[in-house]
């Protein structure tokens, strides 16, 4: 029957007419009835979690889920569509951190954790009502009814099967991964979400001497915005093709070695300066230097405190010769690994805490917070005569998108499942892959990392994986 269409149309009421049509007649369950016996198609969508309301975002990605799938369904396609439910992780532990004034693992180990986990379900479906109210209203064809929830148990015995196939395939090993880190929620945080909170922020900025062994009246200058990985170095690095002066500091009569091109970071002009020499950079590769603290001096015996070289140096910002905390930065980590400095299996010099405290391994600031401790790292440089320059600097740094503190990059232990090996077989199927962009199909170029991918996050509420540490591949 053809209705006329009136000269105005008030749409919220015809969107809210249509779907009254649909719950009346069950139109969504009808179409999964008639189509069962037809091609299975799967359409694996990533649940959202229940501790907050829906934001555009999420409303954006249903819709254009909806689409796909009611396309596939037009098709000739059976879909089934079941909402899910992600209860595990940080954005419930952290409202529950928020509630009840938990700082850290420690103040969970005093509740003890089957009570914090109680004190987490609890609230996990906190606005799930919500959001069946806004999916169901933005016209999304999903079902509720026949839910799924992370923590069921037959969930999480699925993603066990899954980690035991690739344990029995000996891909599974224990590790460590630099990664953008939350002292305030005390855990470790993807790149993409360390890549949602930048601020623009003033840091100390400092140049420090590092005296060679062979001549101590001669120094490498490093340059750093982060005087609290100073404690933790265990190497500098310098790129091997830009040019390196011996300079001497025509005021203070102190001999440096620094690049050419960033002179313009000490000196103001030519005139406060005398070049003694002039050299390439892989010169310098394999010199001995004085450590700044002797924390980790045993470390002396793998090839420690010695200068490095690698390509990832700039000669755009700092002295050229990059001070190396290999646990507190990712090229750091790489570095120091090429040159056996440390190994994948020896214990990380990693002497911060999850809350970013300083541990007892670092005496003069031992139970100091990281950024608090700058200005006491930069006292005692000043006062030991290690200390060129201090000032300011303003960039561009990561904060926590939850919390709203500074992030810092720290080496965190855990389990990581085995790629390097199949990085051409990963390259050739994403080259099958297809990708919708406003320019229309394309395959693009995927940044597959050539490094373990992590299978674990340092949660209370998560899915546990039935390995120990004792088991390493």
């Amino acid at each position: 029957m053809v209705e006329v269409v009136p000269e105005s149309i008030h749409f919220p009421s015809e969107e809210e007419r249509i779907l009254q049509l649909w719950l009346d007649k069950d139109c969504f369950q009808e179409c999964l009835k008639q189509s069962k016996n037809r091609p299975r198609f799967t359409f694996y969508d990533g649940p959202p979690f229940a501790t907050g309301l829906p934001h555009y975002g999420h409303i954006l990605a249903g819709t254009i889920k909806d689409i796909v799938t009611r396309f596939a369904h037009q098709n000739g396609f059976h879909v089934e569509r079941r909402f899910g439910w992600d209860c595990h992780g940080l954005p419930v532990e952290y409202e529950i951190d928020k509630a009840l004034n938990i700082r850290g693992p420690e103040d969970v180990a005093k509740m003890g954790i089957a009570e914090y986990n109680k004190q987490c379900r609890s609230i996990v479906m906190r606005y799930a009502n919500e959001w069946e109210t806004s999916v169901r209203r933005m016209g999304r064809w999903i079902d509720f009814r026949n839910d799924y929830k992370t923590l069921y148990p037959w969930f999480m015995e699925t993603v066990w099967w899954v980690f035991k196939q690739l344990y029995e395939k000996g891909l599974v090993y224990r590790g460590v991964k630099v990664m953008p880190f939350s002292t305030a929620c005390n855990t470790p945080l993807s790149n993409f979400e360390a890549h949602q909170n930048y601020k623009d922020v003033q840091d100390p900025s400092v140049i420090v001497t590092f005296p060679l062994l062979e001549d101590e009246t001669v120094s490498f200058l490093a340059w750093t915005t982060t005087p609290w990985t100073l404690p933790s170095n265990l190497a500098l690095c310098v790129s091997p093709d830009f040019i390196y002066v011996k300079v001497k500091d025509n005021s203070s009569q102190q001999v440096y070695i620094m690049m050419e091109a960033r002179l313009v970071a000490l000196f103001k002009s030519d005139s406060e300066y005398t070049i003694l020499d002039k050299f390439p950079g892989k010169t310098l590769k394999g010199k001995k230097y004085k450590p700044l603290f002797e924390y980790f001096i045993k470390c002396k015996e793998s090839g420690a405190f010695s200068v490095v070289v690698d390509n990832y140096v700039r000669d755009d910002d700092g002295t050229g010769v990059v001070h190396q905390a290999p646990y507190f930065g990712a090229d750091d980590y790489r570095v120091c690994m090429d040159y056996k400095i440390i190994q994948r299996d020896s214990a990380p010099i990693c002497p911060v805490d999850s809350s970013g405290v300083f541990t007892a391994e670092v005496t003069h600031f031992a139970g100091q917070y990281v950024k608090d401790a700058d200005k006491n790292i930069i006292k005692w440089l000043k006062e030991n005569g290690r200390l060129v320059s201090s000032s300011s600097f303003k960039h561009s740094y990561p904060f926590c998108w939850r919390s709203d503190t500074p992030l810092i990059y720290k080496a965190v232990p855990s389990w990581f499942v085995r790629v390097e090996h199949m990085v051409e077989k990963l390259l050739d199927n994403n080259s099958k892959c297809y990708w919708y962009s406003e320019s229309g199909v394309s395959t693009p170029v995927c940044d597959l990392r050539v490094c373990g991918s992590c299978v674990m996050t340092l949660r209370f509420t998560l899915t546990n994986k039935p390995v120990s540490h004792e088991h390493r591949v």
